[in-house]
């Protein structure tokens, strides 16, 4: 099944960016997308990720899976942010084992949201 990587192309990371200029978001954004994908992951583009206090951000999702929202990015981590992508898109219900995440996916994670079904089952 297909993991999704959004990548937060507006972010400004807190910076002024001159008229014309790439945001840091979007650099991050290139960066990822220079290095590729990996196996089963679809990196998107978004707007915004409403983690504007947060730097860059990112998120992974895939339906039926625990869905991530990761801060404090830069293009400087656009391997790590694959790396932990890639071992995302391995986990059937997307729960890395802590050890198996970059260490920046350990310490800079914003938000973590159960799965659909997840909630679906617990209105029932």
């Amino acid at each position: 099944m297909a993991v999704t990587l959004h990548v937060c192309i507006t972010c400004k990371a807190g910076q002024a960016i001159p008229e014309g200029q790439p945001t840091p978001g979007k650099l991050l954004h290139q960066a990822i997308a220079d290095i590729g994908a990996p196996d089963d992951v679809t990196i998107v583009p978004v707007e915004c990720l409403s983690a504007c206090n947060n730097g860059c951000s990112v998120a992974l999702s895939a339906p039926g899976r625990w869905s991530y929202v990761y801060g404090r990015m830069s293009r400087e981590n656009a391997r790590d942010i694959l790396a932990g992508a890639a071992a995302y898109a391995a986990a059937p219900d997307g729960l890395v084992p802590w050890r198996s995440r970059p260490e920046i996916f350990r310490k800079q994670s914003l938000a973590r949201i159960p799965p659909i079904s997840s909630l679906s089952e617990a209105a029932e």
